[in-house]
């Protein structure tokens, strides 16, 4: 809970069992408007939200209670001892169920980047006039997808920190709706902040960074490894990341143009005959945006006079990661283009991939990370086949986790296994491997560091294993 929300809480307690004290200073029958100004100091500076209504309601109630001695007539029906244990009883139950909402729905908080940098961002909307937009009422629009930029950074002191995401008051309820819960269940995202400076300028300790592109799931966002981003950049390297649009649970244009998610772009319940060509249609669609973003990248690095990354994109050092569909877009990109140099999948979703990639395989090295519950026997034959051949694969799996611990929403709280976000594995534990072992292979690949955790089963890592 955030600081006004506790001194509320602290303070309505006291207002709740303030009657049962005799003799008491005077003093003591301000606590309820104490209540409600910091009530609305909370709502004021910090910011509403739903979580905390039961304790808006009740300092409002005993507020108007207190007039006309309302609350010491009340007070004094209590008298003998076991009235009061009833009333003490009473508040403190009343307290515990108060602040359980606040404290089980916090404000999130990503974590803490490790490395030696600190971290800016920014997004912006591109055009490919090349391609066309498939999902669309407009058969004539051009293809227009988000993408946001993650680096190393030398923010001043007026620099300030990024939102977890850009327009979380519409894509809160977007995703609310997808995970089958009320629209304003995740209204207190857009108080999220993240570690990553708003328009910073690149740090120049470097000549340049090696790049990551990381494309999301069906129904994902840009912003939903936010946590693996700002650690990558913190390390050193330049993470990009696209929303898909269409495909994203919602895209916002600068413009103010919605892009909801387009169910028939990936329909479910429908035969394979049917199915494949379709979702193939979709990766290749994906794919097609990777390499778009790279094709910037380059035009950037040339020339880029509104985010100052001219000559640091090290494009000859290109990773690509990717969840879930993403990460069938990953392996789709890696297959056909060769600017990829290495390329994560976590619970890569392999069906809409060609297959002439599941044929060929991949050359580049590629690390597989699957969670315990991922996926189906159609998927796994399709990555057996796969990785036979490839030239460089390695798979491990997570016990414990389950698809969504492969990106910041076990984090948004506590009970985020039992809201069906993640798997009974330690949420903070599965941030600190799903940042380590992705680390540990683009610093082996690119940086020539070598590491002993992609060799096999590790001692601190006993929730990892390899086949």
């Amino acid at each position: 809970m955030r600081t006004l929300e506790i001194i509320t809480a602290i303070l309505l307690f006291f207002s709740l069992i303030r009657t049962l004290f005799r003799g008491r200073p005077r003093w003591i029958d301000l606590l309820p408007y104490l209540t409600v100004v910091s009530a609305i100091l909370q709502i004021l500076i910090e910011g509403y939200r739903w979580q905390l209504v039961p304790i808006y309601g009740i300092s409002l109630i005993l507020f108007v209670f207190s007039f006309g001695g309302i609350g010491n007539s009340i007070g004094n029906l209590f008298k003998k001892t076991w009235q009061k244990a009833i009333v003490w009883t009473f508040a403190v139950l009343f307290l515990i169920a108060a602040i359980a909402l606040p404290v089980l729905l916090p404000i999130p908080r990503l974590p803490e980047s490790s490395g030696q940098y600190q971290v800016g961002t920014f997004s912006v909307m591109l055009t490919d006039p090349s391609r066309l937009e498939l999902y669309s009422d407009d058969a004539s629009e051009q293809r227009s997808i988000m993408v946001q930029v993650w680096y190393p950074a030398n923010p001043s002191p007026d620099d300030q920190l990024a939102p977890w995401m850009d327009h979380a008051d519409l894509i809160g309820p977007a995703i609310s709706k997808y995970l089958g819960m009320p629209s304003f269940f995740l209204d207190h995202l857009v108080y999220v902040k993240t570690g990553a400076y708003l328009n910073a300028p690149i740090a120049q300790t470097e000549t340049s960074y090696p790049m990551l592109l990381f494309s999301h799931g069906w129904n994902g966002f840009r912003a939903q490894n936010s946590f693996q981003a700002i650690q990558f950049a913190s390390k050193g390297f330049i993470v990009v990341a696209i929303d898909h649009t269409y495909g994203a649970v919602l895209t916002v244009f600068p413009d103010g143009k919605l892009a909801y998610n387009n169910p028939d772009a990936l329909p479910s319940g429908m035969p394979d005959q049917e199915y494949l060509p379709i979702a193939n249609r979709l990766i290749n669609q994906w794919s097609g945006d990777l390499g778009f973003v790279l094709d910037t990248l380059e035009q950037w690095n040339k020339n880029d006079p509104d985010h100052g990354l001219a000559g640091f994109l090290d494009l000859d050092h290109v990773g690509v990661f990717g969840h879930s569909t993403g990460g069938g877009a990953t392996v789709e990109f890696c297959g056909r283009d060769s600017r990829c140099k290495a390329g994560l999948g976590m619970d890569a979703y392999l069906k809409p991939v060609s297959e002439t990639v599941i044929e060929l395989g991949l050359e580049q090295p590629f690390l597989f990370m699957f969670s315990e519950t991922w996926s189906s026997e159609t998927n796994w034959q399709l990555f057996n086949q796969l990785y036979l051949n490839s030239d460089d694969a390695r798979v491990m799996t997570i016990l414990g986790t389950s698809h969504y611990d492969f990106s910041d929403l076990p984090i948004l709280s506590p009970i985020a296994s039992q809201l069906g976000l993640k798997g009974p594995l330690n949420g903070q534990r599965v941030v600190v491997i799903t940042s380590v072992y992705p680390l540990a292979f683009f610093e082996s690949v690119f940086n020539g560091i070598p590491t002993p955790l992609l060799d096999g089963q590790s001692p601190d890592y006993p929730e990892v294993v390899f086949p």
